[in-house]
């Protein structure tokens, strides 16, 4: 039953859409956020709350994927535009999903070891003409929209350092812009923008300093050089990586770029004598004709969480406090919502959005947190809230100015943080041997929850039984759209959190959807894929672990039929107990901490079950071979790299002891 909408609840919708450069009509999807706004809000009313349960199937376009597909559909003048796994773009027809062309960048299948979440990519840009995506070996390309050729290409990192792109470009005017990432390997961050014609680079903004005395690249590092330790681990690169979210404002002529870790994690390590280490974990208001810094706002100094502000950023004009504001939100991993006047970088709130024990509050004085000793772990192992996936990782939220609600893809989780053992995510199925570290209070799940920025509140949620589920799509028909990893795309009343649709697609579905219109048809478009940072953690529920991993994009329609489901996959028997794990001679225990610190990060961690093949599920021959995979890269064609660099013979044998010792028939 429909519920009726006090008047009262609702916020002139037109006025802010449009003074946040939304398109006139809302038929297409043209870049990632739907406007630069990145509200994520679609003006589509065809589908709404009072019809959604007729919503089915209209068409499907396979990928060639069986790993994480996290892009945003960009649809622009009949044509839609989405990346799979590589880094590839398909080219497709919104109407049927039939493929007018691909293209592969050719990345190197050796370059996956050099990113720490899947090989994903979360889209294109599109602008006159041009197609603009980034390759997961650190390119930007150019291609023709009609046909996809080859406009230009560029080379965007040093690449013998361990960078890579995931995130969508984003045009701002005549330039195309681009970050990376690699601060979990040692990189040190950047964004840089490009021509659109031609591909030439405009300018480069460093997010951190390369030493303490310079010669600085430009003068905003100087500034943020005071802030590091002059010892500080300067060979680790810095981190600061910006490996997702943008958003402009054309009127203000303002580009807001948020920054992510530090490298290494710990600030302790990375900077001993202390300081807030700028510009980790940050928001940039950047003026984007010049590359130059207008302001900056750092969510957590001295991080040393992993709570990266790469997470969306969202701009809205609001009522604040009875005056008009121009704002922007985000909600970062550290927990916090923050609302904040996105022309002078002023706080105006900052409240928790799930459990966080880092901090207890943010002083609105200062802008800053106050820590507390929950998140010292120097001297003593800490557990930590949130987890290092974050309050909220990439997956985009999305703003309703019909309501003045932000729906936000939420986790609740702890890790057990250490300054001389692995960090360890707590929460949904926990690592064996990890059980004694968990409080009873502390295993946390995921949710979508609304959160209301001028009440400082949430005003509903609703729980998840996996971790790592999809972005948000909010529309004017009254509807939030989300899919999750069990394989359900769900819609729900945008007032009250009421799930009034749930479609089975058999596919873990992570990347956000979108809506665009047809012949006066609306669609309901998403890719289904699972996997990105927790593709070694298939928890039981996650649809990867019962259907094959069968990468598309599903669109949805009013009378549409039923989702075509994928392959079951095989029943798998469980894997060994941590007694039987902890139960090893010396060298089988030499050869976990080499599978722990090499291998388990792709071929699943203690307990977990993953998409890439299990090692302890190897049959005998497979791992007397062990030595022609790992050190001679036997298999490299196949993307496993040669280990040759990193391990010794010693070492592989102490492998091979192992995994014999915890194999399963």
């Amino acid at each position: 039953m429909r519920l009726s909408l006090p008047k009262a609840r609702w916020l002139p919708g037109l006025t802010l859409v449009l003074s946040c450069g939304a398109a006139a009509s809302g038929a297409d999807w043209p870049v990632h956020g739907h406007t630069p706004a990145e509200q994520r809000f679609s003006p589509l009313k065809r589908v709404n709350a009072d019809n959604v349960e007729r919503v089915g199937f209209a068409w499907q376009a396979l990928l060639d994927s069986s790993r994480g597909l996290q892009a945003t559909p960009v649809v622009v003048n009949g044509v839609m535009y989405v990346t799979s796994t590589w880094s590839r773009v398909f080219a497709l027809d919104p109407r049927t999903g039939a493929i007018h062309w691909t293209f592969d960048p050719k990345v190197p299948k050796t370059w996956a070891m050099k990113g720490c979440c899947d090989v994903v990519n979360r889209g294109v840009a599109v602008a006159d003409g041009r197609v603009f995506v980034g390759t997961y070996d650190g390119r930007l390309l150019a291609l023709q929209a009609r046909n996809g050729s080859v406009l230009w290409d560029v080379n965007t990192i040093d690449r013998s350092k361990p960078y890579t792109i995931t995130g969508a470009p984003r045009v701002v005017g005549d330039k195309v812009v681009i970050g990376n990432g690699g601060a979990d390997f040692g990189a040190r961050g950047y964004f840089s923008a490009y021509d659109t014609t031609t591909g030439k680079m405009k300018w480069r903004f460093y997010t951190v300093p390369a030493s303490a005395n310079g010669p600085f690249e430009h003068v905003e590092l100087e500034m943020a050089a005071r802030t590091w330790d002059p010892n500080s681990r300067w060979d680790m690169g810095g981190g600061g990586t910006v490996w997702d979210s943008m958003s402009w404002d054309p009127d203000l002529n303002l580009l807001y770029v948020g920054t992510g870790n530090g490298s290494p994690w710990p600030a302790f390590q990375r900077s001993p004598a202390g300081g807030d280490n700028l510009f980790l974990s940050t928001i940039l208001a950047i003026n984007p004709d010049t590359g130059r810094l207008v302001w900056h706002y750092q969510t957590t100094p001295g991080d040393s969480w992993d709570y990266t502000a790469t997470q969306h950023i969202v701009l809205a004009d609001i009522q604040w406090l009875g005056k008009p504001r121009k704002v922007l939100f985000q909600a970062p991993k550290n927990g916090f919502f923050y609302v904040i006047d996105r022309k002078t970088g002023e706080l105006l709130a900052a409240d928790k959005y799930v459990r966080a024990t880092w901090a207890t509050h943010i002083d609105p004085a200062t802008g800053r947190p106050v820590n507390s000793p929950t998140g010292d772990y120097r001297d003593a192992p800490r557990i930590v809230m949130p987890a290092t996936l974050g309050g909220h990782n990439w997956h985009p939220m999305s703003y309703s100015p019909q309501t003045g609600l932000v729906y936000v893809p939420a986790q609740d989780a702890a890790t057990h943080f250490s300054a001389t053992q692995f960090n360890v995510l707590l929460g949904g199925t926990v690592a064996d041997g990890f059980e004694e570290m968990v409080p009873d209070d502390s295993i946390g799940r995921a949710l979508l929850l609304a959160w209301d920025p001028r009440a400082r509140q949430v005003r509903w949620s609703v729980p998840h039984s996996t971790f790592s589920n999809a972005g948000v799509l909010s529309t004017a028909g009254g509807l939030v759209v989300q899919g999750d990893a069990e394989g359900y795309m769900n819609f729900y009343d945008a007032v009250t959190g009421q799930r009034l649709h749930r479609l089975a697609t058999g596919t873990g579905i992570i990347a956000p959807p979108i809506a665009y219109e047809v012949d006066e048809e609306q669609y309901i478009a998403f890719l289904a894929g699972w996997g990105g940072a927790l593709f070694t953690h298939a928890e039981p529920q996650v649809a990867a672990r019962r259907f094959r991993n069968e990468g598309r994009v599903i669109a949805l329609k009013l009378g549409g039929g039923t989702v075509p489901m994928p392959a079951a996959e095989p029943s798998v028997t469980p894997r060994p107990s941590g007694d039987r794990l902890r139960a090893l001679n010396v060298q089988q225990s030499r050869g976990r901490d080499v599978y722990a610190i090499n291998c388990g990060i792709c071929h699943s961690w203690y307990g977990h079950n993953g998409l890439l093949p299990d090692l302890r599920r190897s049959t005998p021959a497979m791992i007397d071979q062990l030595e022609a995979v790992v050190l001679l890269g036997a298999l490299e064609p196949l993307g496993m790299p040669s280990f040759a660099g990193q391990l010794s013979v010693e070492q592989v044998r102490d492998l091979k002891e192992y995994l014999r010792a915890v194999r399963i028939e």
